[in-house]
């Protein structure tokens, strides 16, 4: 049977490492790689039973390239702090591990949002590929949404990786700030441009898309939550978009040279 790296990012994830770590006892090595945790996920990392790496922060994609350069195993597995295997996903992951039709296996995900799983409003079956052969690995290098990749051919599980996302409102409101942050450096790498308008019709799709559309009105009040979360930081994604946009004119502006007047 093929070997597994189970490798782990984390900062400050006291709350949430020990179970992600627990339920990926299996592998044969777990690797969390640690940039500067204040609190005690480091020994409670180490306790459960993983391999912490200590190091400083170049991105969510580099990180997890370092990951993939520790892993001493066939495959590697990447996991959030936030996410848990269930004893299902395990059964599935050692079954393909033994059989290793592809390179690579995209598994779907049950997130949460405030305490309430969410079957519908975009959230599901929500496939994003976490597990690949080492030799084969590699992560992109977007500010917010680096992903796994593989250079060879790729299968899905069925079996849900489960997310424990949006704690709770806090966690919503840190959330909305960074992610639109992220998002807005993502499409200003991309070239993509923005205005108010662009930022308010944008904001206003993204709760139809949610509510209506991908029928979040299924799931409820959490659904209803989740539509306007999704609006407002579309919303405010266009918006740092534009100001990053009005930074870089002005910043170019004031490097013109004025000319001298004799």
């Amino acid at each position: 049977m093929n070997t597994l790296s189970v490798v782990i990012v984390a900062k400050n994830e006291a709350h949430h490492i020990e179970e992600c770590v627990r339920s990926a006892a299996f592998a044969d090595e777990i690797i969390v790689l640690d940039s500067g945790s204040t609190d005690a996920t480091v020994a409670i990392a180490q306790t459960a039973g993983a391999r912490v790496v200590q190091t400083d922060w170049p991105g969510y994609g580099p990180q997890q390239q370092r990951g993939i350069a520790l892993a001493r195993y066939d495959w590697v597995l990447s996991l959030d702090a936030d996410e848990r295997i269930p004893a299902a996903l395990e059964a599935e992951i050692k079954a393909v591990l033994q059989a290793a039709q592809f390179d690579g296996y995209r598994l779907p995900r049950l997130s949460s949002f405030c305490g309430q799983f969410i079957y519908h409003s975009g959230w599901r079956p929500d496939y994003t590929l976490r597990l690949v052969r080492r030799a084969k690995a590699g992560f992109t290098d977007d500010f917010l949404h680096a992903h796994m990749t593989v250079d060879g051919t790729r299968g899905d599980l069925q079996t849900s990786l489960i997310h424990e996302s949006y704690r709770d409102l806090d966690d919503v409101l840190e959330k909305l700030n960074r992610y639109a942050s992220g998002n807005a450096k993502d499409a200003f790498r991309r070239g993509v441009k923005s205005s108010l308008r662009k930022a308010i019709l944008h904001g206003i799709w993204a709760f139809v898309r949610t509510w209506v559309i991908r029928a979040g009105f299924l799931d409820g009040r959490n659904g209803l939550m989740l539509a306007i979360y999704n609006a407002e930081s579309t919303y405010y994604k266009y918006l740092k978009l534009d100001a990053l946009y009005r930074a870089e004119r002005s910043n170019d502006s004031s490097q013109i040279k004025q000319p001298k007047i004799s």
